[in-house]
């Protein structure tokens, strides 16, 4: 399910994304409104998708369908430039994204753990690099 809220949110990016050239800066109030919404389901989803999903493949995986779907609406319905070049890299894009999905764990019912940042043990970390650094040893 994890990777259908990805999909969804992928989609939804799109939409604000293209969304963002109607609203003319946001001066074009119903435009405008359809971004905002769009803007929002789009991160819940893919908020969502993160309780289950590895961030960083989960992450190339959905900016990968906005960036390419994006491109493809510009193209199509904005008479965006469709050289061979572009569509060659949009279709490289499309290729790493599938290829990304395929290597990656599949979600299963249980969260994904992660690791919670210790600050103190980074500030800890960096000032025995530091120190390392400068030939006074660590603490």
């Amino acid at each position: 399910m994890a990777w259908i809220y990805v999909l969804i949110g992928g989609l939804f990016e799109i939409g604000w994304a293209i969304g963002l050239k109607t609203t003319e800066g946001f001066t074009r109030f119903w435009p405008s409104v359809f971004t905002a919404v769009a803007l929002i389901i789009s991160f819940t989803m893919f908020a969502k998708s993160m309780m289950k999903l590895e961030i960083g493949t989960a992450y190339a995986v959905f900016t990968g369908i906005g960036t390419a779907g994006t491109v493809i609406v510009g193209m199509v319905f904005m008479n965006e430039p469709a050289g061979a070049l572009r569509v060659f890299f949009v279709l490289l894009l499309i290729s790493g994204v599938i290829g990304l999905k395929m290597i990656s764990k599949e979600d299963t019912d249980e969260p994904q753990p992660h690791r919670q940042l210790d600050a103190a043990a980074l500030q800890d970390g960096m000032h025995d690099e530091l120190a390392s650094s400068l030939g006074k040893g660590g603490k």
